[in-house]
This record gives structure tokens, C-alpha cells and sequence, in this order.
């Protein structure tokens, strides 16, 4: 507890200590989730990291054209 209690005021430890335990015991707790749900989220993150890439492709081309640009 000394450690935690170095970061937080310490009138507020107990009640940090508390709300960590409460989220602990929160995300302990699964429900049981149907499987097109699982895949429709897999198949959401796979997109997710297409269009992530695709962006981060285009700043990138952006940063080039600029940084020619400015050399020449």
C-alpha cells in the first residue's frame, strides 16, 4: 500500500484503493457473447487496421512530397 499510497493524496488512498478494487471486480465478470458477435469484431479490428494503414501511408507520402520539396 506504500507504494500506491506515494502517488495518491493520502486522504484519497482508501477510496482509489477502493474504486480500483470495484473495476477489478468488474472486469472479472464475462458474459457470454454469441459468436457472430466475435467475428463481426474481428472482422471490424482487421478493417480498422486497413484504413489505419492506408492513413498512415498517405501522411507519409505527404511528409515526402513536403520534405522533396522543400530540398530541391
Amino acid at each position: 500500500m506504500n507504494k500506491f499510497a506515494r502517488f495518491v493524496k493520502p486522504g484519497k488512498a482508501k477510496l482509489a484503493a477502493l474504486a480500483a478494487s470495484a473495476a477489478t471486480a468488474l472486469t472479472s465478470a464475462h458474459a457470454a457473447v454469441p459468436a457472430e458477435v466475435t467475428t463481426a469484431l474481428e472482422d471490424l479490428s482487421s478493417d480498422a487496421v486497413t484504413v489505419a494503414g492506408v492513413v498512415l501511408a498517405a501522411v507519409v507520402a505527404v511528409y515526402a512530397i513536403k520534405f522533396i520539396r522543400k530540398g530541391l
